[in-house]
């Protein structure tokens, strides 16, 4: 009853915290990561991990300082989700943009079942948000452990349009249809899986143990792979929703070949804004048999 309680009270101040400017709320976000990067240890522990083996290149003072601004980004996005729950859809459109959006439309047009390929950035949200006030989607969404905060995920994902959202066990049939059906699938396929359908692909030269789920699934819909990244602008400039054209000759009769390009491009992308991928997660954490463990 105490977590319930706590986790109401925590929503409303969200709520209340969507009414401000982004620039203010923009730099309340920074102080929280902030606080964050002070009082979280262990996920600090593990993003200068992931940084240290992805960016060996750099001295430990760079890469600290890359840690911190991650926090800040991180805390950005947590007060900012604010926005995406509750701002109006003027708002929304006026504070995050799409470039390419037509890359879309011409596929679905041309009778193209449509994967945006979604990495992990920290303007994930932001983007599923502008794409579903454009189109009606399918997503795989993960059931939250914290009741409230479930709620308020599952309806802000769904606050737009007629969008479908499955679960992880209603399988691939399921995605496939609604491909095929003209849904575009928003899918993130770049955590640590730990999956019979894997395959360690190289991320930043480490074997990542990776899903084949992208190659598997468009082979199945014979879907194009359109990239869908999502940057923060700094201060209050808001999102940029980058869509770029199909992969050409995607996907391949070798899924594990098709998994290194996709981590190969993800790395490309990732170098461009290092700050703004999810690197307090455990990437690393499956490692190849006999490797030591990373964390």
């Amino acid at each position: 009853m105490l977590i319930r309680l706590s986790s109401q009270l925590l929503a409303f101040l969200l709520w209340i915290l969507h009414f401000l400017p982004l620039p203010i709320l923009a730099l309340l976000g920074k102080l929280l990561g902030g606080v964050l990067y002070v009082t979280g240890r262990r996920r600090r522990q593990i993003a200068a991990t992931n940084l240290e083996m992805c960016f060996p290149e750099l001295s430990e003072s760079q890469r600290n300082r890359l840690v911190l601004q991650h926090f800040q980004t991180l805390g950005r996005s947590l007060l900012e989700r604010s926005i995406l729950w509750w701002g109006s859809p003027e708002r929304l459109r006026r504070l995050i943009r799409i470039e390419g959006e037509d890359i879309i439309h011409a596929s679905i047009n041309a009778g193209r079942p449509v994967i945006l390929l979604a990495p992990h950035f920290v303007g994930l949200d932001a983007g599923g948000i502008a794409i579903a006030q454009r189109f009606d989607v399918v997503s795989i969404y993960a059931r939250q452990s914290n009741e409230v905060f479930d709620q308020l995920l599952l309806a802000g994902r769904s606050r737009f349009g007629n969008q479908l959202l499955l679960s992880r066990q209603d399988g691939v049939r399921a995605t496939v249809k609604a491909m095929k059906s003209g849904r575009p699938f928003y899918y993130l396929p770049d955590l640590n899986a730990r999956r019979r359908d894997a395959v360690f692909a190289p991320f930043f030269g480490v074997p990542a143990s990776t899903t084949t789920g992208l190659s598997r699934l468009a082979r199945a819909a014979d879907a194009v792979v359109i990239p869908c990244v999502t940057r923060m602008l700094p201060g209050g400039e808001g999102y940029r929703v980058e869509i770029s054209p199909p992969w050409p000759d995607y996907p391949t009769s070798n899924p594990e070949a098709d998994t290194a390009v996709m981590n190969q491009w993800l790395e490309g992308i990732v170098r461009t804004m290092p700050e703004q991928y999810y690197w307090v997660h455990r990437r690393f954490k499956t490692r190849p048999v006999g490797a030591p463990k990373i964390y």
